[in-house]
This record gives structure tokens, C-alpha cells and sequence, in this order.
């Protein structure tokens, strides 16, 4: 009896010592990951300047995006901080901000600001330093340089150029256009895009009357709407950004146009400011977006749910940046959020074993189910087109509410019928 009394004893202070190393092991991974303090996620981001209206909103999805993941245990245990800078819209900035970031702040990881102009001059710190890199809405930035470590959140598909503007030239094809005129930005964005459409107008077999590049300085754009209208085009393709998208939509509203169709490219009509600020003049543009308050989105499965959460932040917070956020915010926290899944996938801080996870992965986000290609591009393009339509006066609540900017395309998730710019003017 004595003897398996003792048996016992042995075999249960065997097992208290388990239970104690496994205690303190936890213990003292959780104490070394705290030493190692926090996964820092670095970039630079338009806070001033041109594209500000766009990088405000990503920043305050970033920054949403950050407490849901440490709230969930952030990234292999460890808490994840943001260390930005605001680029100015201005790409002269950004290579030097990227190599403060990982040289001096020493960030673990670095993600890209908003826009094609100012991630092409990170691309190549990035690549020297043979890290991944998370793009938020750029146009065919790899292109050039096929940097396996590369991949971006802009729903244009393989072929980005093209894939943008896919669509748009579907929608219009019911008016059976022969004639088309193009004008961009003097930019790497706007110039890449028009180069699409160039080869989907070819594609369609339409005329090119006019094809010219802007200034982006350019302030008054009447006389390039007059030299447009010279050539009287069936359609009248615009790749450009906020400055000049809002710049033309006012000469067309003073010297206005007979092409049936006018819109495509047009970057910044999908800011709440913007909106408000045009108004009627927006009616019968056709152009594209990621993301609006039609019924129909409830295919991005999150989606609604985090735009209410950002309008909430930037009323209780009195934060001056887009009171909508429909264009920017789910985009920018699924880039991110890509990211975090595949840091805590892999288990370790490893860029090439991340990247190769991100490549064979089919990630869900709130922007729906994301895959990559080879490029670092979407495998399938997603952009929608949209056409604004019944707006009454300068009132920004008319554009939180379906039906003033109706889905053309896809058709699974269609809105509306395409009608001619006049007709809605």
C-alpha cells in the first residue's frame, strides 16, 4: 500500500512539473515576445497635397485596421504599431522616407502610400532590400521591375492597363461608337491608364480623333474640352487626377460636349468633397469605382459594416478627411489585412517565405476573395462603372444613398442602364 502511495506521489509530481514547464515556457515566450516589442508596419501616405483626400481615408483604415488585430493578439503575439510620414503627394519624398523607415525606425515591414506616383519611387528600396511590399492602388508598377515580393489591392486584374478600363468599354458599346478621343494627365497613373484604353479602343475597332497629354498643373481645361469637342467623338475617354477630374467636369458644364459617352478614368468624383462640390455637374458622367452604396455591394461581405465604423470615427473624432469613405477605406484595410494573415500564417518575420504564401493563397477580406498572380496583380479584374445619375443639388447625404452613382457593370451586381451624357444633364 505504502509503495503505491509513493508510485502515486511520483507520478503526480511528475505531472505538476509538466504543467509548471509548460507554464513558465508560455510564460517566458510571452515575456521575450514583449521584449521584442512591437511589429512596426512602415510607409508613407498623402496627407497633404493632391492626393490627400484619397490618403487620409486610408490612413484612418489602417489605423482601424490596427486595433482590430491587436485586439485579436496582433501579429505572432506581438502588438503592431504604424510609423508613417505624409510623401505631400510629391514622389521626390517618398524614396528617402522609405529608407528612414528601415534603416533608422527599423520597421519590420513596409506597405506602400496611395496612388501609382508614389509607389513607383519605393519600388526600388523595396527591391534592394528584398522585402514585401503591399501596394494600394497602383497601375502596373511592376511592370517594369517583376519583383516577386510585390503585390497590390487595385481590383484590375493580370493586366491592369487593360483591365481598368475593360469594362468601360463594354458599357458603352450600346451606343455603337466609330470615334473616340482621349485625354490623361501627364502622369505615370493616367499615362498607363489611357495606354489601356488605347488598346481596348483598338479592340473595338474605334477611330482615334484626339489623344493628348495635360499638364498637371493645368487649372483651366476649357480650352482642352473645346479642341475635344473639335473632333466631335462618339466618346470622350479622361484618365486624370482630383484636381483636373474636378476641372473638367466644370468646362464640360460650361461649354459642354455632344459625345454620348464621357468619363473612364477620372480620379478623385468618388470623394464625398468632390461629389458635394460638383453636384448636378456630375450628372451623365460615366466613370469608374471600387465601391458604392448600392444594394448590390453586399457581395463584399464587411464591407458595409467597416465604412459605417470609419463614418462613426470621423464624426465622433471630428477628423477632417472624407465623410464617406466608400472609395478608399475597404481597400486600404484589406491590404494590410492581407499582410497580417500571411505574417501569422508563415509564423515568422521571413519576406521570402511570406511572399511565397501570399503567391499560392486565395485570401478572404472585406473587399471579397483575393488571389494573386506571378505580378503581384489581381488574377481577375473587379473594377465596376458606374454613371452618376439624378442628382439634384450640392448635398452630400444624396451620395450615401443608392441611386445617384448606379452600377453599369458587372451584371451580376448591375444597377442600372448606361444613358447617353445629355440625356442626363
Amino acid at each position: 500500500m505504502i509503495r503505491i502511495l509513493a508510485n502515486r506521489m511520483r507520478i503526480w509530481l511528475v505531472a505538476g512539473l509538466v504543467v509548471s514547464s509548460v507554464v513558465l515556457s508560455g510564460s517566458f515566450i510571452n515575456a521575450a515576445q514583449a521584449q521584442k516589442g512591437p511589429i512596426k508596419v512602415g510607409f508613407s501616405m498623402a496627407l497633404t497635397g493632391a492626393l490627400a483626400g484619397g490618403g487620409k481615408q486610408a490612413l484612418e483604415a489602417m489605423k482601424i485596421w490596427r486595433d482590430d488585430i491587436n485586439a485579436k493578439g496582433g501579429m505572432l503575439g506581438r502588438q503592431v504599431d504604424l510609423v508613417y510620414y505624409d510623401d505631400q503627394t510629391n514622389p521626390k519624398n517618398v524614396p528617402g522616407i522609405y529608407a528612414k523607415l528601415l534603416d533608422v525606425d527599423k520597421v519590420d515591414f513596409i506597405v506602400s502610400g496611395y496612388g501609382t506616383n508614389l509607389i513607383a519611387p519605393a519600388m526600388p528600396v523595396a527591391i534592394d532590400r528584398e522585402v514585401v511590399f503591399m501596394g494600394l492602388f497602383g497601375m502596373n508598377n511592376n511592370k517594369k521591375w517583376k519583383y516577386e515580393k510585390y503585390f497590390q489591392i487595385l481590383p484590375a486584374g493580370p493586366d491592369p492597363a487593360v483591365g481598368f478600363s475593360s469594362n468601360w468599354f463594354e458599357a458603352i458599346k450600346s451606343f455603337k461608337p466609330k470615334t473616340i478621343a482621349l485625354v490623361a494627365a501627364d502622369a505615370e497613373f493616367a499615362r498607363n491608364l489611357k495606354e489601356g484604353a488605347v488598346t481596348n479602343a483598338k479592340r473595338m475597332g474605334l477611330e482615334i480623333v484626339y489623344n493628348k497629354n495635360y499638364p498637371p498643373k493645368t487649372a483651366d481645361f476649357t480650352p482642352i474640352v473645346r479642341a475635344v469637342n473639335a473632333k466631335k467623338p462618339d466618346i470622350f475617354y479622361i484618365a486624370s487626377y482630383p484636381n483636373g477630374s474636378a476641372g473638367i467636369v466644370r468646362a464640360l458644364a460650361e461649354v459642354g460636349s455632344d459625345a454620348k459617352a464621357i468619363g473612364g478614368g477620372m480620379v478623385g468624383l468618388q470623394f464625398a468633397g468632390i461629389m458635394a462640390g460638383l453636384g448636378p455637374n456630375l450628372n451623365g458622367i460615366l466613370n469608374y469605382d471600387f465601391y458604392v452604396p448600392e444594394p448590390t455591394m453586399a457581395i463584399y461581405p464587411g464591407s458595409s459594416e467597416l465604412i459605417k465604423r470609419y463614418q462613426e470615427k470621423v464624426k465622433t473624432e471630428g477628423l477632417k478627411t472624407d465623410a464617406l469613405g466608400y472609395y478608399l477605406v475597404p481597400w486600404a484595410y484589406a491590404y494590410v489585412d492581407i499582410l497580417g494573415q500571411a505574417v501569422n500564417a508563415v509564423g515568422k518575420i521571413d519576406h521570402d517565405a511570406i511572399a511565397e504564401y501570399i503567391h499560392k493563397t486565395k485570401f478572404t477580406t472585406v473587399v471579397g476573395d483575393v488571389e494573386f498572380g506571378d505580378n503581384g496583380e489581381w488574377t481577375e479584374s473587379r473594377t465596376i462603372v458606374v454613371q452618376y445619375q439624378g442628382i439634384k443639388n450640392n448635398d452630400l447625404g444624396q451620395f450615401a444613398k443608392p441611386g445617384t452613382r448606379k452600377i453599369m457593370l458587372p451584371e451580376d451586381i448591375k444597377t442600372g442602364d448606361v444613358q447617353p451624357f445629355n440625356a442626363l444633364r
